[in-house]
């Protein structure tokens, strides 16, 4: 399971009712870019693509996004060269996480762009609870990841991992 109808109800009251929730995209336009042009891929996915600022802020490219939290976008994505998942896995449900990584697996053809936060967030969900669902160290995001991709790059900080991943054929080539 991917996500609960229960927190799928919760992300999307916060999308609705929070302008600036689902708007970290276009903070990564640049490293994308650069993505674009090592990688040269033929499709781009943005899972967890919020208000699909990411896509607002490279015109240039044909940005699909994925969003269970947002109408319109809710269709499971079919397999994509580039995947990008920035400010999403903290969010996942710890029962779903698994789950989630494994659909990431399947539908990344080529590379794998990830920033995941690793402190709380500032943001409550209506339920009470913080928004960071998974709060976990920059080694144990990247375990979790190494299980099912190839690490190309990682940086890390005090709020956040970032890591570029190859696809593992044959679950990296949109088989499972």
């Amino acid at each position: 399971m991917l996500i609960s109808e229960q927190y799928k109800a919760q992300i999307t009251q916060v999308h609705a009712e929070t302008p600036g929730w689902g708007t970290t995209g276009r903070n990564f336009a640049p490293l994308i870019q650069r993505l674009v042009q090592d990688f040269q891929p033929f499709n781009i996915l943005d899972y967890g693509c919020g208000k699909q600022t990411l896509a607002r802020s490279l015109p240039q490219y044909r940005i699909k996004g994925y969003d269970p939290g947002v109408p319109g976008v809710q269709d499971p994505p079919e397999p994509h060269e580039l995947v990008v998942c920035t400010d999403v896995l903290e969010h996942i449900e710890p029962d779903c996480l698994d789950d989630v990584l494994d659909d990431l697996q399947r539908i990344t053809k080529k590379v794998l762009f990830v920033d995941v936060g690793i402190v709380p967030a500032i943001q409550i969900l209506p339920d009470g609870r913080n928004a960071h669902l998974i709060v976990e160290p920059a080694r144990w995001w990247t375990n979790k990841l190494w299980d099912r991709f190839n690490l190309l790059s990682i940086t890390t900080s005090a709020n956040d991992v970032q890591g570029i991943f190859s696809a593992v054929n044959p679950k990296g080539n949109g088989a499972k």
